[in-house]
């Protein structure tokens, strides 16, 4: 589904990844963890064209995506729930979904799936998104996503903020997602959580990608834990 080889991502000058290598697979949730500022989001930014890899190369489905549009990248079935929602405050809830509605070659999630999920957003609709919960922005953010018809979704920080309920609520997300046969690809503050309930994960330091396996085996190396905690 995702197939990233040996970007380099820059912010001006600056050298942010040093020759990352990830993939995740269809149906695959793919935990992204390490320390902040180790260059997460920056992974997420380049795949989705916001900061383009200078070196390297992004496929998706086979496509290369790497000086694509994000526009375009979009189109092609990748969703994305930043890490501040992004949701329009002045707008009310039902606008903020359908504003995320667009045909890809994947399949799209109606509005009643996504209440399915989410029950609490059926009777959001006619709210001011501004006066929304972090927890209820949130399922916003999911449910836009998911209204895209996304063959892969990347998380940042999707329990940031939230109570520990909700946390659960959002990690079922994540594995009714990979269910679903969307491809998954999450950065999480909250490895135990992450690890608990993806495939397979990467830790990144320095940009660089320093660790890679079964999340299993990595939820069982306590001093790894310890180190991302």
């Amino acid at each position: 589904m995702l197939e990233i080889q040996g970007i380099e991502t820059f912010y001006g000058e600056t050298q942010a990844l040093f020759g990352v290598d990830l993939s995740v697979g269809k149906g695959e949730a793919v935990a992204l963890l390490g320390p902040n500022g180790a260059g997460k989001t920056t992974v997420l930014r380049s795949i989705l064209g916001l900061t383009p890899a200078r070196r390297g190369a992004i496929r998706f489905g086979g496509s290369e995506i790497t000086r694509a549009a994000t526009s375009d990248i979009a189109r092609a079935g990748i969703g994305w729930v930043p890490d501040d929602r992004r949701i329009f405050p002045a707008l009310k809830v039902r606008t903020n979904l359908q504003l995320g509605k667009k045909k890809t070659a994947f399949r799209s999630w109606s509005e009643k799936e996504v209440f399915g999920l989410f029950p609490a957003l059926e009777y959001l609709l006619d709210r001011d998104s501004e006066n929304l919960s972090g927890g209820e922005m949130q399922m916003v953010a999911i449910g836009r996503a998911l209204l895209g018809g996304p063959g892969l979704v990347l998380l940042d920080e999707p329990s940031q903020g939230l109570a520990p309920k909700l946390v659960q609520d959002v990690m079922k997300t994540i594995a009714r997602l990979r269910d679903e046969g969307i491809g998954v690809l999450v950065v999480e503050q909250n490895v135990r959580s992450a690890l608990a309930v993806c495939d397979r994960a990467y830790v990144i330091r320095g940009g660089r990608v320093v660790r890679h396996g079964p999340a299993k085996a990595l939820l069982e190396d306590a001093r790894l834990l310890g180190e991302l905690s």
